[in-house]
């Protein structure tokens, strides 16, 4: 199974309730005249925004994932037109809500800087998300926030260093004791 039937099998599983659900329903088709391309510096900007969000810890954060690099392959091929267009801007927007909030720009901006405006713009996304119609777009940083879970938790990095993984499990069990602080499952 490949990164894209295990996506599309992960929307299913929950219902279809991730961004972009219907592409995955859909099956991603890659797109010979992709509207939307990325520079290698739209991928580090990516991967910073996705390691403020799962920054390493005791296991790694999202950029040993490549999750920046992932981002780019959904958006190009899975989204439509109008959603990359979106994501693109939102690249953008994102730039100049640091550059007005803390006078520089998302890189040059420190970790808590970084944190304090993710921190604002999820917030922002979440209000966005409770007042929106059914026509209107969804918010550019709710783009970003799910498909850096997505890409960091279905990444070999994510589904065995940051989740328990077994590769070949073993007999069903349906009720397994719980302690607190147990990673989740990835099988």
């Amino acid at each position: 199974m490949n990164r894209r039937e295990a996506l599309s099998s992960v929307a299913l599983l929950l219902g279809g309730t991730i961004l972009g659900a219907e592409a995955f329903l859909s099956g991603c088709k890659t797109k010979t005249d992709a509207g939307v391309s990325f520079s290698a510096s739209d991928i580090s900007f990516l991967d910073e925004v996705a390691e403020t969000i799962l920054p390493a810890t005791s296991t790694p954060g999202a950029k040993a994932a490549k999750v920046g690099e992932f981002m780019t392959v959904m958006v190009r091929d899975c989204y439509e037109e109008k959603d990359q267009k979106i994501f693109m801007e939102g690249i953008s927007k994102l730039d100049e809500a640091s550059k007005k909030k803390n006078g520089k720009s998302f890189m040059e901006s420190t970790a808590e800087q970084r944190h304090n405006l993710l921190v604002e713009l999820d917030k922002e996304q979440k209000e966005y998300q409770k007042t929106k119609k059914e026509d209107q777009p969804t918010h550019y940083f709710r783009m970003m926030k799910e498909l850096t879970l997505t890409g960091f938790f279905t990444s070999e990095v994510g589904a065995t260093q940051a989740l328990r993984y077994v590769a070949v499990p073993g007999k069903y069990e349906g009720c397994i004791p719980y302690k607190k602080g147990d990673k989740a499952w990835a099988t």
